[in-house]
């Protein structure tokens, strides 16, 4: 009889599992720090500037997109054909004072133009303050000129411009300030009739109707054109969709 052959197995001590990647700690300077009770949120330093990520790729009717002002956390825009749907993602301190922090998915024209967008925030506990924005930008530097309308958090809705390259930002006095029985703009929009830019709104879905009064803001072509989103909050991903765009190169077309 032959006896079975013994089988010794050695059982090796497992490595330990590597510890979960920890996310960056990003510094927030003090000034881009948003306002609240014990703060107040106030210009950049004079001079100061971070060059702009920018991706050449078309995404749906754009030429493509960038990182305006390079925030400190890198955003994003996506587009869905099946439902027309735009989703710009960005953090970023604002859209304001002498230079900006956004995602901007552009197009590059020149001449007359008509822009129009439903929009709509789906974190509906993002900051009151975010923005999202329909803008004509000279180029895609962070203190460009520009002139955009801007539908807040709260549901505000204002026409700013920065008439120069490096100067502060304005807005008409007028402001729609906040929401009007807890109802959202449901589409907002904005004409380039040579150098006067004027914005459109529809609160519920009647005919779009122009905003309060244009200004005047020269831009040289080609210049960019797009949607954007910047959250308020420097290190902080927040976002807006953008459905049934529409972008035209003549006035009268906002609808």
């Amino acid at each position: 009889m032959v006896e079975p052959a013994l089988l010794l197995v050695f059982v090796l001590p497992m490595a330990p599992l590597p510890a979960p990647a920890q996310a960056p700690t990003v510094a927030v300077p003090d000034w881009a720090l948003p306002s609240s009770p014990t703060h107040v949120q106030v210009p950049p330093p004079a001079n100061f500037h971070r060059p702009s990520r920018n991706f050449k790729a078309p995404v749906g009717i754009f030429d493509g997109q960038s990182d305006v002002g390079s925030a400190l956390v890198e955003g994003s825009g996506i587009y869905d054909a099946f439902a027309k749907r735009y989703t710009v993602r960005s953090a970023g301190y604002n859209i304001w004072y002498q230079r900006d922090e956004f995602r901007l998915m552009w197009k590059k024209m020149s001449g007359d133009l008509s822009l129009a967008a439903d929009v709509s925030f789906p974190d509906a506990g993002g900051y009151d303050d975010r923005k999202a924005v329909l803008v004509v930008r000279q180029s895609l530097d962070d203190d460009a000129k520009e002139a955009m309308i801007g539908e807040h958090g709260s549901g505000m809705i204002h026409l700013a411009w920065r008439g120069e390259r490096g100067t502060q930002m304005k807005d008409m006095t007028y402001r729609f300030g906040g929401q009007i029985n807890g109802v959202h703009a449901k589409r907002i929009g904005i004409e380039k009739t040579g150098d006067s830019i004027a914005i459109f709104v529809s609160l519920s879905g009647e005919p779009m109707h122009q905003l309060g009064p244009p200004v005047s803001v020269h831009f040289d072509g080609p210049f960019y054109v797009g949607i954007g989103f910047c959250s308020h909050l420097a290190a902080t991903l927040d976002g807006a969709e953008f459905s049934n765009v529409m972008l035209d190169t003549a006035t009268g077309r906002v609808r």
